[in-house]
């Protein structure tokens, strides 16, 4: 009896063995670390690493047409009920004649291919299109991808510079430095947005850029920036003077390989900016005289200083649109020191104008008659301060518009007298 028990226990051991393995061996493999888990790991971490880089504009999922749905050519759809005929009942149909089966189908044939047809228009006409470029556009599309307003509002600085130079006026010399400073300009600006296409396409502002909206291939904004840039840095290389082609060379790399970067790291960007914005006037400088002097440094201090009120005042409106975008502003992420740094440079554009007859570049004068609106931007940048909201970030900025263009104007009917050898006056 015992060696029966024992022989029926060995039995069952036996057979439960293979079972009690494979279900260890199922818990122990759940644990383990498969290929699936590395590929999807591998799979998560490359969709996270390139989401910022590669944002893509997917279409909407097209519905189901309906055979009863058709677009007008007004754009809008209506209803289109077809004349359905009523079955016939069993008795009738097997009194029809063949014939008359014979010209049912076709007539249903056609109102099934119908409804497909149109089926397939709807569908086609909500699809995405290729948009084409047309020679005619070209003008127009490389003029916004160049910012020609942008462009324009350097090369008035750059003239400035020139023409508050000491020294007899040079029409060609001016030509050329105008001409290879625009070229230098859009250059800039074309690189810029072949670099920022992701992210402007997020912003309302800059969402219909060309690149954005594909009205422009990427090859070929960046052939219009290499086609501007080496002429414009010959020019002012070998047609103007060195100086002043190195300038040039230098602003379009602190542009696009530092500004433009680093809008997306830091809020010295705006800092980076301004420095890019206060080199077109000192190229005008060097170009009219060929060396650094004091002048040139006032004239780069006030376009400096100019540039915080201007920008921080605009940011602060678009604060949603950059930070939609990824952007890293002042306004965005510091927003006391944004309203402080630009009140600080409203007023440091009055002691600018006071060291102006100092520096021997205009006379007396000029700081006298400069006060006022000196004031007027001034005390904007406190509003702006102590407000801070829409309407007074709006007012400074169109302020900002218009104090430039006088303050240089006024620089210029203030320019210090030059002596027959080229010193300047003493007043």
């Amino acid at each position: 009896c015992v060696g029966g028990c024992i022989w029926y226990l060995e039995s069952r051991a036996i057979q439960e063995s293979p079972r009690k393995c494979m279900h260890l061996f199922r818990n122990v493999s759940k644990q383990w670390i498969t290929f699936q888990h590395f590929n999807f790991l591998r799979r998560m971490y490359v969709t996270q690493l390139n989401r910022s880089l590669n944002q893509q504009v997917k279409p909407k999922p097209e519905p189901v047409a309906s055979p009863f749905l058709e677009k007008t050519s007004s754009g809008q759809a209506k209803l289109e009920i077809y004349e359905m005929k009523p079955l016939p009942s069993p008795s009738l149909s097997l009194s029809r004649k063949p014939e008359e089966k014979e010209l049912m189908e076709p007539e249903s044939a056609s109102i099934i291919e119908g409804s497909i047809d149109v089926g397939k228009e709807t569908k086609g006409e909500k699809q995405w299109k290729e948009m084409k470029l047309h020679v005619a556009d070209l003008p127009g599309i490389l003029a916004r991808l160049s910012k020609i307003k942008l462009t324009a509002l350097v090369v008035s600085t750059t003239a400035a510079g020139f023409a508050l130079a000491p020294g007899p006026f040079d029409w060609h010399c001016f030509l050329l430095t105008s001409v290879g400073t625009g070229l230098a300009s859009c250059a800039a600006n074309s690189i810029n947005q072949f670099f920022e296409v992701p992210f402007d396409s997020n912003m309302n502002r800059t969402k219909n850029r060309p690149l954005v909206r594909g009205q422009i291939s990427p090859l070929l904004a960046v052939s219009f920036a290499i086609c501007c840039a080496v002429p414009g840095v010959a020019l002012l290389t070998w047609g103007v003077n060195p100086l002043t082609g190195a300038l040039g060379v230098f602003n379009i790399f602190l542009y696009t390989c530092c500004y433009t970067p680093l809008k997306r790291v830091s809020i010295a960007n705006t800092w980076v900016g301004a420095v890019v914005g206060a080199i077109p006037p000192v190229m005008g400088w060097t170009a009219a005289t060929g060396s650094l002097d004091a002048g040139a440094f006032l004239l780069g201090g006030i376009l400096y200083s100019w540039q915080f009120p201007h920008f921080n005042a605009l940011s602060w409106g678009l604060r949603e649109d950059y930070s939609r975008g990824g952007y890293c502003m002042m306004s965005v992420t510091h927003p006391a020191l944004c309203r402080r740094v630009a009140l600080r440079h409203c007023l440091a554009l009055v002691a600018l104008s006071a060291s102006a007859p100092v520096l021997d570049v205009t006379t007396w004068t000029f700081p006298v008659i400069a006060l006022p609106i000196n004031l007027y931007i001034s005390y904007l940048g406190f509003r702006f301060y102590a407000d801070a909201d829409r309407p007074s970030s709006r007012r400074l900025f169109f302020c900002s518009l218009w104090h430039l263009p006088l303050l240089l104007l006024l620089m210029l009917t203030c320019k210090r007298p030059q002596r027959p050898d080229g010193a300047p006056c003493q007043l």
